[in-house]
């Protein structure tokens, strides 16, 4: 689908049209999201996976050792998505998501500490399995 868009104004020699075509809804969400894709994708590049592993240490009293819970109000973390996770740790530190123990512990975590997490946490491959009949 075409459509035309009419240009004119001081200093433009008379009105004249601009043939353009209209990009659909679908081929502009495409763009938005790769776009995003590729900007987080540069971001976490230098996400170091046993630096996370390390680091999750102090993880693992609620999320245990390789990010399944532990405790029934502690998420599995094992497996999430990376972008998500990094997300998450930084809506905490910031405060605009709060819980009473992980805005204290995101709290101090650098950008680079949390690429590291996110890193180590998705890096886990977990199964699922449905139940038996």
């Amino acid at each position: 689908m075409e459509r035309s868009l009419k240009v004119s104004g001081p200093g433009i020699p008379g009105p004249f049209f601009v043939w353009r075509k209209k990009r659909s809804t679908t081929e502009h969400v495409i763009r938005v999201a790769l776009a995003c894709v590729l900007a987080y994708g540069m971001s976490t590049a230098q996400a170091d996976v046993q630096a996370g592993r390390a680091k999750a240490k102090m993880c693992a009293v609620c999320h245990g050792e390789f990010g399944v819970g532990v405790l029934p109000n502690a998420p599995n973390l094992a497996g999430q998505p990376e972008i998500y996770l990094a997300e998450q740790l930084k809506a905490y530190r910031s405060g605009t998501r709060a819980h009473e123990i992980m805005s204290l512990i995101a709290k101090p975590l650098t950008d680079a500490e949390i690429a590291d997490l996110a890193a180590w946490f998705s890096s886990i491959a977990i199964e699922a399995k449905p139940p038996s009949r």
